[in-house]
């Protein structure tokens, strides 16, 4: 009489996780390359007039569209080829390594990543007053706020240094797209100037 003693091995992790493990920032290039193809219908739809100088109006979509579908294309390759590690309660990456206390955030507990809502807010909160305030105070100060938003959205402490480099950006803006190309900028309030 035999007995079978042999007992069966546990599921290792890898079989237990999918092939889509680690690589959710897929979904990032997916919206990238949907964002070209936005941009791409926009060029390929978009009347122009005839006697339009070059190049046209066609040419910052269509460059928008060729970075989106450049940007996707990468961000597929470098998730697919190296997925993230997933963590797991008490930071340990699964693997067997230990995050490092330095790659935890202070008071973030057993989370790497964590969301800022004041920076989302100060993000979404600016393009939404850019939207709305670029008719009435026209592309120079619409933009400059908008672009001084986004400086407090990523942790900028100079708020007049920021206003400053805004308004250059801006009025260059206005000025290569406006003056350059001949394309029609709303200038609001400062129409008269």
């Amino acid at each position: 009489m035999t007995t079978d003693n042999s007992t069966t091995a546990p599921e290792s992790a890898d079989a237990q996780t999918s092939w889509w493990t680690g690589r959710s920032g897929l979904v990032l290039a997916l919206i990238m390359a949907a964002f070209g193809t936005y941009m791409l219908y926009t060029v390929l739809t978009m009347q122009v007039a005839e006697d339009a100088d070059k190049p046209g109006p066609q040419f910052v979509p269509a460059v928008i569209a060729t970075a989106s579908y450049v940007l996707a294309a990468l961000l597929a390759v470098a998730y697919i080829r190296k997925p993230e590690p997933p963590v797991e309660a008490g930071g340990a990456v699964s693997g067997g390594c230990t995050a490092d206390s330095d790659d935890l955030t202070a008071g973030q507990g057993e989370h790497r990543t964590f969301s800022d809502y004041t920076s989302l807010a100060w993000a979404i909160g600016g393009f939404a007053a850019f939207v709305f305030l670029l008719e009435p105070l026209g592309w120079l100060l619409s933009a400059a706020g908008l672009y001084w938003c986004i400086t407090r959205a990523m942790g900028s402490t100079k708020p007049l240094f920021d206003a400053t480099v805004a308004l250059t950006v801006s009025a260059m803006i206005y000025l290569a797209l406006g003056v350059s190309l001949g394309l029609n900028l709303p200038s609001g309030i400062l129409g008269g100037l």
